[in-house]
């Protein structure tokens, strides 16, 4: 387990992990400017603040050379107010970016100047193979196990590198920003399509090689959101949600149709006001991508290149950090009532599927240690209620390395734990996505976590003395002599239970 210093007690700063100096980048884009103020900088990064303007600063570029002045001074405008966030939430340091339209612009070093003087810090002007490099270890900081081609559109530019183990190739940067192709195109999506298949010619990494696509922007987001609130989809979070690249260009041939004659594409009304323009034109460059790449899926993720870049600061020990565990390690700190019960609740749940002779696969054994970890945040909240509260936290939380069934297991482990085997959760739907077998693992989990909390109150050093016994169909509880009088009514009652989702129909508790 990590070292860990408890709650600061900094009136500033409740909640939050002792020590952590928040850490901030400024991203500067072609369409938007953000600024992201992360807790500390570590391998799994939890925002504290996340705002963006819409400064349009790529609007016009490709035709003058030069970024409107209305643009820059809104841009101004709303970076002198993040450096006042910036000291008021004391963070420690600030990494300033920017991207395409400063990259490519002639007039832009009086602006970079401007935001030199006002955040106090130095503007990094990202290359376009730098750019397609950081967006990359964005997808890979989110996402550890991705394969595939990775395509990050702004507002100026698209940027494709591709991953393989780990590690990206040299990535390429073309001119098909949203508000560049809306510049370009006069207004007009199909036209844009048309460009944006001409450009992509160029691609040496589009060749037709099928697999994943992982897609990365504001834009791109925009679209995803579309997608589900459209397919009924349970869970509304852009991280890691896949779909078919079939059923994307679907969707996005329809919105690039629909703009074409005049008409309000689909979903057009659940796309934020900044976006809802610019989404036909991420859909006529997401048609053309997966056209030429012949990809079979499309993964979204909410990481790209902010994410990103502090990845690449981070050393190689630190990289190699499992970010949905130290997630999970740090929530426990923050939420449990004795963190140490954590690890008590790993070793009893992994001697419970030893004696079932239940195996697991890594990425089943990392889903359990989390689950342990996240045992007991609930506790504080109202006892109707802790347990939907608990399967929100875990289902909507911010966490990274785990795809949306993950998710779901996770929650129905805690709806178990705390609302029993019959809970009616109101996220059922969102629960399913697990699948029938996880599932049936979830609930043996949350079942053990009924039988555990009884006997330790979510304090340690009680269950590492408890073990489980498998004797024909008997599954036995073997208490310690001095714990003898934990045997009752009660635990029998969640061993039974426990026993019945493994499989059996006798049960026993014995002490000595």
């Amino acid at each position: 387990m990590n070292q860990y210093w408890g709650v600061d007690a900094d009136p500033t700063a409740q909640g939050r992990i002792k020590g952590a100096r928040p850490v901030a980048v400024l991203d500067i884009g072609s369409n938007s400017v953000r600024l992201v103020v992360y807790e500390r900088h570590a391998r799994s990064l939890t925002p504290l603040y996340n705002e963006k303007t819409a400064c349009a600063l790529g609007r016009g570029l490709a035709q003058t050379g030069k970024i409107a002045y209305e643009n820059i001074d809104r841009a101004l405008t709303a970076i002198q107010r993040f450096a006042l966030v910036s000291r008021l939430m004391r963070v420690g340091t600030t990494h300033i970016l920017a991207t395409s339209a400063v990259r490519e612009a002639s007039n832009s070093k009086a602006f970079v100047d401007a935001v030199e003087q006002t955040m106090g810090g130095r503007v990094t002007v990202l290359s376009g193979a730098e750019e397609a490099h950081f967006a990359a270890l964005g997808a890979i900081s989110g996402m550890p196990g991705f394969n595939g081609v990775v395509g990050d559109l702004g507002g100026g530019s698209l940027e494709l590198s591709t991953i393989s183990g780990g590690i990206d190739s040299t990535g390429e940067t073309h001119q098909l920003g949203v508000i560049r192709l809306q510049d370009d195109s006069e207004n007009s999506p199909s036209r844009g399509q048309a460009i944006a298949k001409r450009r992509l010619k160029k691609s040496a990494l589009l060749d037709g090689q099928g697999g994943s696509f992982c897609a990365i922007g504001g834009t791109w987001r925009s679209l995803a959101k579309v997608h589900q609130v459209l397919r009924n989809y349970p869970l509304h979070m852009v991280q890691n949600y896949e779909v078919g690249a079939a059923d994307m260009l679907d969707l996005c041939e329809q919105i690039v149709a629909a703009t074409a004659s005049g008409k309000a594409y689909v979903g057009a009304e659940l796309a934020s006001s900044s976006r809802r323009d610019l989404v036909p034109y991420g859909a006529a460059v997401m048609i053309e991508v997966l056209k030429a790449g012949k990809f079979s899926s499309v993964i979204f993720s909410a990481l790209g290149v902010r994410e990103g870049y502090l990845f690449g600061l981070l050393d190689e020990g630190e990289r190699a950090i499992d970010p949905l565990l130290q997630m999970a390690e740090d929530v426990n700190v923050l939420r449990s009532r004795s963190p140490q019960h954590a690890e008590d609740l790993i070793s009893f749940s992994g001697g419970l599927l030893e004696t079932l002779g239940i195996a697991e696969t890594a990425e089943e054994t990392r889903l359990r240690r989390t689950a342990c970890y996240l045992a007991d945040i609930g506790w504080r909240g109202h006892p109707d209620y802790r347990g939907e509260q608990a399967v929100d936290m875990v289902a909507y939380g911010a966490a990274t390395g785990i795809d949306h069934p993950g998710r779901a297991f996770l929650a129905e482990v805690l709806a178990v734990r705390y609302m029993g085997l019959k809970q009616k959760s109101m996220s059922a739907s969102l629960l399913a996505l697990s699948g029938a077998a996880m599932s049936a693992r979830a609930r043996l989990l949350g079942a053990m976590f009924r039988v555990g909390y009884p006997m330790s109150a979510a304090m340690p050093g009680v269950l590492p003395r408890i073990r489980f016994e498998l004797d024909a169909n008997v599954l036995r509880l073997l208490l310690p002599g001095d714990l003898a009088f934990l045997d009752g009514e009660h635990l029998r009652g969640r061993l039974d239970q426990l026993a019945g989702v493994a499989g059996y129909k006798q049960t026993d508790i014995v002490a000595g």
